[in-house]
Protein backbone atom coordinates (compact mmCIF):
# COMPACT_ATOMS: atom_id res chain seq x y z
CA UNK A 1 0.00 0.00 0.00
CA UNK A 2 1.39 3.53 -1.39
CA UNK A 3 1.43 6.57 0.69
CA UNK A 4 -0.77 9.05 -1.02
CA UNK A 5 1.53 11.82 -3.10
CA UNK A 6 -0.34 14.73 -1.01
CA UNK A 7 0.05 12.68 2.14
CA UNK A 8 3.91 12.77 0.98
CA UNK A 9 3.97 16.61 -0.01
CA UNK A 10 1.88 17.94 3.38
CA UNK A 11 4.71 16.13 5.43
CA UNK A 12 7.60 18.06 3.13
CA UNK A 13 5.57 21.30 3.58
CA UNK A 14 5.42 20.88 7.39
CA UNK A 15 9.31 19.92 7.89
CA UNK A 16 12.33 21.56 8.00
CA UNK A 17 14.72 19.76 7.31
CA UNK A 18 17.72 21.85 9.24
CA UNK A 19 15.67 22.08 12.36
CA UNK A 20 15.37 17.71 12.07
CA UNK A 21 18.42 17.20 10.96
CA UNK A 22 19.64 19.85 13.66
CA UNK A 23 17.96 17.31 16.16
CA UNK A 24 20.81 14.87 15.50
CA UNK A 25 24.27 16.78 13.32
CA UNK A 26 25.52 19.93 14.89
CA UNK A 27 25.34 22.41 11.56
CA UNK A 28 26.48 25.36 11.05
CA UNK A 29 25.16 27.96 8.80
CA UNK A 30 27.01 28.89 5.87
CA UNK A 31 25.96 31.00 3.08
CA UNK A 32 22.44 29.95 2.26
CA UNK A 33 23.21 26.36 3.41
CA UNK A 34 23.72 24.63 6.81
CA UNK A 35 26.98 22.38 7.38
CA UNK A 36 28.31 19.47 9.45
CA UNK A 37 29.81 15.92 9.80
CA UNK A 38 28.14 13.77 7.95
CA UNK A 39 25.73 11.58 9.96
CA UNK A 40 26.10 8.59 7.58
CA UNK A 41 30.54 7.93 8.61
CA UNK A 42 32.81 9.47 10.79
CA UNK A 43 34.83 12.61 9.60
CA UNK A 44 36.23 15.74 11.38
CA UNK A 45 35.92 17.99 8.50
CA UNK A 46 32.31 18.88 7.65
CA UNK A 47 30.56 17.66 4.54
CA UNK A 48 27.25 17.46 5.11
CA UNK A 49 25.23 20.34 4.04
CA UNK A 50 21.76 20.94 4.15
CA UNK A 51 19.70 23.10 1.84
CA UNK A 52 16.68 24.57 3.77
CA UNK A 53 15.19 26.16 0.91
CA UNK A 54 15.44 24.06 -1.73
CA UNK A 55 14.67 20.87 0.39
CA UNK A 56 17.31 18.54 0.81
CA UNK A 57 20.58 17.47 2.21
Amino acid sequence: MAIPQHTIDQILDRTDLVELIGQRVKLKKTGRSYSGCCPFHQEKTPSFHVYRDKGYY
